[in-house]
């Protein structure tokens, strides 16, 4: 009798090991939380298979510096979950998605005639620095250019001067200072001093905080909750990054670029800003590929680009994998949020930053 109870017992942790630890993990917790103003639904109700969601969380598991996962499909949220301590309460600085939301808050400016027009020149805002320019061909420098990272100011992550900026609280000066290293509108040229810039005309069109204008437009309408928006030594909110936001008000962006700048019937954005902001004005950006799972890449209006398995995505990319991924071709958003790995712009912190980035595409890609 006590054999044979051996026996059983034994059989039972047999089981137990192999469909835990000894085996087959056990399926991922991603199933969204009621709370809130999202719809929720699942990921086998809206079309997405359910095995490879399983698989998606699994892999994000393992990533140390990641925060949150979801994904919005057909407008409900579907899937979410959020690691390294992080809740769906947690708030994070966005890094350079950051930039998109000044590419809409700009959309914005020209539908209520706060800009005139995208072709307004960036010198006409700083008029403190009239006949400074060395080289008179930064008095051409339009909006639409700046949008469109084809200013002529240098990529400063490829030069001495992203350790200007980084020093630096003021950056007004550097529209002076720093040389230009193509002529307006003949090549890309990632700027963060010229999104930088773009907050700051925006804010002295609109006469008014920049905060205050987006809160009014663009937050509330969104049912955004941003607690943060760090400032320049000016007092202008700052442009190229680092907003103070929830990944689920990430995920409401995304979403108002899927509904073509419409939210719950008001049109936010101005018609055809969505298109306007999406179209590859530059392609074969970082020599066209990223990754495998991420190539053609092109850039919009303060918007990303890519190939991504058969699938066009377009997101907002912010340091150390923050990301908004909208596929216009599935009705699909996937958010993460992760570590900005502030001032860390080595191979182990891009390695950490692409890693996530194909967490993503290489799901998307996938898709049927």
């Amino acid at each position: 009798m006590r054999t044979r109870r051996l026996r059983i017992w034994l059989s039972i942790g047999l089981v137990a090991c192999l469909s835990s630890a000894c085996g087959e993990a056990a399926e991922p917790d991603y199933v969204p939380r009621s709370e809130g103003e999202w719809e929720i639904s699942s990921v086998e109700a809206e079309g997405l298979p359910a095995l490879a969601v399983d698989a998606l969380y699994r892999k994000a598991e393992s990533l140390a510096t990641l925060y949150s996962l979801l994904i919005v499909k057909n407008g409900k949220l579907v899937a979410e979950r959020y690691f390294n301590g992080q809740n769906m309460t947690s708030v994070n600085p966005i890094a350079s998605v950051g930039k998109s939301f000044i590419s809409a808050l700009t959309g914005i400016a020209v539908k209520e005639g706060v800009l005139a027009s995208l072709d307004q020149c960036m010198t006409d805002f700083f008029p403190e620095h009239e006949g400074h320019y060395a080289d008179r061909r930064k008095e051409t420098v339009t909006i639409r250019q700046i949008l469109q990272m084809r200013s002529g100011y240098p990529w400063e992550e490829k030069t001495q001067y992203l350790a200007w900026l980084v020093e630096s609280r003021n950056w007004i000066p550097f529209i002076v200072e720093i040389p230009l290293a193509a002529a307006p509108g003949m090549s890309f040229g990632y700027s963060n001093l010229m999104s930088h810039i773009q907050a700051i005309i925006l804010a002295r069109a609109c006469g008014d905080s920049l905060f205050a204008f987006a809160e009014e437009r663009l937050f509330q309408p969104l049912g955004m909750v941003v607690p943060d928006w760090p400032a320049d030594a000016n007092g202008y909110h700052v442009g190229y990054g680092d907003i103070f936001m929830r990944a689920r008000d990430l995920a409401r962006f995304g979403e108002l670029y899927l509904d073509d700048g419409i939210v719950e019937g008001e049109r936010i954005l101005p018609e055809g800003w969505v298109q306007d902001s999406l179209r590859s004005y530059s392609i074969n950006v970082y020599g066209n590929r990223l990754s495998e799972y991420i190539r053609n890449v092109g850039y919009g209006f303060f918007w990303w680009s890519a190939q991504t398995g058969k699938y066009r995505s377009d997101f907002a990319w912010g340091h150390g994998g923050n990301l908004v991924f909208v596929v216009q071709d599935l009705d699909l958003v996937i958010v993460t949020t992760a570590d900005i790995l502030f001032q860390q712009f080595g191979e182990d912190a891009w390695l950490k930053e692409k890693a996530i980035m194909d967490l993503v595409a290489e799901f998307i890609g996938d898709l049927p």
